[in-house]
């Protein structure tokens, strides 16, 4: 019986595991079926979502600004209670200028003949014949105009509020790129309620809006700013093929955009060439990305020296021959095996290269290239930082302008009351040490792992990281010896310091230097960077809401009567072949609102419109040299010969007075 019983036993437990086995199979499988479809959906929803969420946010968020700037701006002037003098008048220098030329567009036959008296124009500077267009980058107010009559709004809106209103949407799309970019570094929208609150509560410091509506870097930064948060996307190393392809596009598009706005974006695209051109030299992530930067640079500096008439300023850039010189360097590192020690010998030759043909192509270029344009900057920058001395006039009364000056201690109080200024230095140290971190790992031989996560604590091997930190100092040091330069600084310093505090990464980075083992460290850093920024936006919220607030109720008034009967009486009185000197400013207020020719012009791009504002006072050592007659303006008034002789008094009020030269001189004792 033992024997059986013995081998059913035995069937009875062999058979068990097998059926166990096949039934857990089956439940395996049946449990397999649903995981692989419901983990997908839930996820593509919780990204969809949350994108959709950031993206609602970003452009609310832009949209509440440029309405803000709009409120604000009608609160100030009075703007809708206006005559057309009274609008036009509160354009100041320059922008009156750029506003004028917008206005002849829309008094034109046509556009193409708008253009060409654009082009060639001889009526705003006496004795002169100007092409507008290309000396005052003057392409805003061409596609205003054309955008003001295709779409019909002739009808519908009166053409200042028109211009105004592109401003102020451009102002918008500032705002929204800056919150893109900060959501990107730190991969929540939380980070762009930040930015947005810190830029406008910090507007004085963060844009000239207010100001200066018409300004060319109002027109410029934003499609700067776009370009920027394109980059920044481009850069990142977990991007899909579609988000890469999108990025270029858009950055390529941008950059060709800002260039053509603004005459001096080939300077600021020199500094973010040379912040790219060291993040070459730190990370070998990004080295092809980086290159092909570099070529829409190429593209945009020749196709804008095409259409800017050949521009030679764009030639001469130092843009150009860094670019030049990156791409020469690059063809003699492509037979040299990367990661060997002949390797790191070229890449410490390689920077020494590029500096070296970059001086020299730029002093090649021009020597053979004819050019004017922005040598007095040049100038400036050498009398500025003590590399040169100089008696003239316009470079010494450039100096004494206030946003040409060193910041004062205001500024760094203001920034420091809204909590803005401790917290981008505390993040710029952590990055900027993390940063350093790497690089010495990389100098040492150690191998960077190819994707970074939280737990490893590793914020500075990020491409796009670097990038900001090497930018962000890059015009920080100017702006600390400019302070005119803090309007294209102090919006990247609210990117970057919104990025830092709502990023879990740098908190995670923190706390792996100070070995925090009584909390989960991954936990407290996702703690923190929901926690910091959300105290942040409190505590702003409850100081600074109120006083915006108080702005837009508080009614204000523009209020210059002195102003209005000067250009009344031009207007009606003034004959129409008169041409009318005094300081730059009031010309371009007289050259919008009456249309008559002027002798000089609030424009600091042109060396003879330079000379013609220069006074009759010439420094000598440290000392000023008067003449033995008194000034032209006190002199005049009171009667004193010899001025009484040529000049005639016709109008006066209690702010202006106007002299007509005698056609016959006659003299009197």
């Amino acid at each position: 019986m033992a024997e059986e019983e013995g081998p059913p036993v035995e069937l009875r437990q062999r058979k068990k595991p097998k059926s166990s086995e096949k039934e857990s199979a089956k439940e395996e499988r049946i449990n397999d079926i649903p995981i692989p479809e419901r983990a997908p959906k839930y996820v593509l929803f919780q990204r969809f979502a949350k994108i959709f969420i950031g993206c609602l946010a970003a452009v609310t968020s832009g949209m509440m600004y440029a309405l803000y700037l709009s409120a604000y701006h009608e609160r100030k002037f009075w703007f809708s209670n206006r005559q057309e003098l009274e609008r036009e008048i509160t354009f100041q220098g320059d922008s009156a200028i750029y506003y004028s030329y917008y206005k002849d567009m829309l008094k034109a036959p046509s556009f193409e003949r708008g253009v060409y008296e654009l082009t060639h124009n001889n009526k705003t500077v006496s004795l002169k014949t100007i092409n507008a267009v290309q000396q005052m980058s003057l392409y805003p107010e061409l596609i205003a105009s054309v955008l003001y009559q295709a779409t019909g709004s002739n009808e519908i809106i009166e053409p200042v509020y028109f211009y105004i209103g592109i401003v102020f949407g451009l102002q918008g799309i500032y705002v929204t790129a800056l919150f893109v970019t900060s959501w990107l570094m730190s991969g929540t929208w939380l980070a762009g309620m930040l930015t947005v609150a810190w830029f406008i509560i910090n507007r004085v410091d963060t844009t000239r809006i207010e100001y200066s509506i018409p300004l060319r870097e109002n027109w410029a930064l934003p499609y700067f700013a776009c370009q920027v948060a394109a980059l920044t996307g481009y850069l990142k190393s977990n991007l899909n093929t579609y988000g890469e392809r999108f990025c270029y596009l858009l950055m390529s598009a941008s950059t060709y955009t800002f260039m053509m706005m603004w005459e001096y974006s080939h300077y600021l695209l020199f500094l973010q060439a040379i912040s790219l051109f060291l993040l070459d030299i730190f990370s070998l992530k990004q080295s092809d990305k980086v290159y092909e930067v570099y070529k829409i640079y190429v593209f945009s500096l020749f196709l804008g020296y095409l259409l800017q008439f050949e521009n030679p300023a764009l030639l001469v850039s130092p843009l150009l021959s860094l670019v030049a010189a990156l791409m020469l360097a690059k063809c003699l590192q492509l037979n040299v095996k990367k990661g060997s020690f002949v390797a790191k010998i070229i890449k410490m030759i390689n920077f020494y290269l590029v500096c070296t043909l970059t001086i020299t192509l730029n002093i090649i270029m021009k020597m053979f290239v004819p050019h004017k344009e922005n040598g007095h900057m040049l100038k400036f920058l050498e009398v500025k930082f003590g590399l040169n001395m100089t008696k003239n006039f316009t470079m010494n009364w450039l100096l004494c302008q206030e946003s040409l000056q060193a910041p004062s201690q205001d500024f760094f109080l203001r920034l420091t009351q809204s909590s803005l200024l401790p917290f981008y230095i505390l993040v710029l140290i952590i990055c900027l040490l993390s940063m350093l971190q790497v690089i010495f790992r990389r100098i040492n031989g150690k191998s960077l792992k190819e994707t970074v996560t939280l737990e490893d604590g590793r914020i500075g091997e990020r491409p796009e990281i670097i990038y900001h930190v090497i930018h962000t100092i890059l015009l920080g040091s100017l702006a600390m010896v400019i302070e005119g330069l803090k309007y294209i600084w102090i919006p990247y310093v609210c990117m970057l310091a919104a990025f830092g505090v709502c990023s879990p990464e740098l908190w995670m980075t923190l706390f792996k230097w100070l070995r925090l083992r009584t909390v989960h460290p991954i936990l407290l850093a996702l703690i923190l960077s929901m926690a910091v920024p959300t105290i942040i936006g409190l505590s702003l919220w409850k100081e600074f809401f109120p006083r915006l607030m108080t702005e837009l109720m508080e009614l204000q008034e523009f209020y210059d009567p002195d102003t209005v009967e000067l250009m009344t009486w031009i207007k009606r009185q003034a004959p129409v072949a008169a041409v009318f000197a005094g300081s730059p400013q009031l010309m371009g207020a007289i050259k919008l609102c009456t249309g008559w020719m002027v002798t000089s012009l609030p424009l600091y791009n042109d060396d003879d419109l330079l000379k013609r504002n220069e006074n009759m006072v010439c420094e000598e050592g440290d000392k000023l040299t008067y003449s033995k007659y008194g000034r032209f303006c006190h002199e005049v008034k009171i009667n004193y010969s010899p001025y009484v002789n040529y000049f005639t008094r016709v109008y006066w009020n209690r702010s202006y007075f106007v002299y007509k030269i005698n056609t016959v001189i006659s003299f009197q004792s």
